[in-house]
């Protein structure tokens, strides 16, 4: 029995680093609401903002449609009532997944097979910006 453990645990090593390689399916219309603290000019999908200095907290629903994935790779649209963009995206080897659009970069997680948070940055000499948004796999 003593012999079998080594050849054991090296069929269970083997077979780890080939299971997390393996990137989930992302494609799919996601749907969530961003909760946002802006400083300065807003961003595209926000309400305009009057006068003022002072940060501001802005809530927007928004919408992610995963159109293409090949493997950790991907490409979507993001979509709010004011604005749609594209964005590309990569899921890392450790499950972070990454997106960048054309006015920041997006972080996100999978918090289980069909919900996704996704937070974004965004630090200009105009604008800061601050946000996360969960969403859920539509069927």
């Amino acid at each position: 029995m003593s012999r079998l453990a080594p050849i054991v645990l090296f069929v269970l090593l083997a077979a780890t680093p080939a299971a997390a390689q393996s990137a989930p399916d992302l494609r799919g219309t996601w749907k969530g609401e961003s909760e946002a603290i802006i400083w300065g000019k807003p961003m595209q999908h926000h309400p305009p903002a009057g006068k003022t200095d002072q940060a501001r907290l802005v809530n927007v629903a928004l919408t992610l449609k995963i159109e293409m994935q090949d493997g950790r790779r991907f490409s979507a649209t993001l979509s709010s009532p004011k604005a749609s963009e594209k964005l590309v995206g990569i899921i890392s080897r450790t499950g972070t997944i990454f997106m960048a659009d054309d006015d920041g970069t997006d972080y996100a997680s999978l918090l289980g097979p069909d919900r996704m948070e996704i937070c974004h940055l965004r630090g200009t000499r105009e604008t800061r910006n601050a946000g996360c948004a969960e969403f859920t796999r539509q069927p």
